[in-house]
């Protein structure tokens, strides 16, 4: 369970980073679709860390509210499971 979450969290985080490069240029997307299922699958964390640290989508309200509750639930399923 743990080295799943670890993986999820480190796949979500370079999936939404990768995205942020992509709209930097103008790139062709992630969709958010995408980035949500990588969330609701255990790596709402690594979204999270990832919307802070590159400052992506943290203007869009579902992502900022939803995905810290959403890491917290992760945490407390991780912790309740371990």
């Amino acid at each position: 369970m743990f080295i799943y979450f670890v993986l999820i969290n480190v796949l979500s985080y370079a999936v939404m980073a990768n995205d942020k490069r992509k709209a930097k240029r103008g790139a062709w997307r992630t969709s958010e679709l995408t980035l949500w299922l990588l969330a609701f699958t255990g790596g709402a964390v690594g979204s999270w860390v990832a919307m802070q640290t590159h400052r992506h989508k943290t203007k869009h309200a579902a992502f900022k509210y939803g995905m810290p509750l959403l890491a917290i639930i992760d945490l407390g399923l991780l912790a309740y499971f371990s």
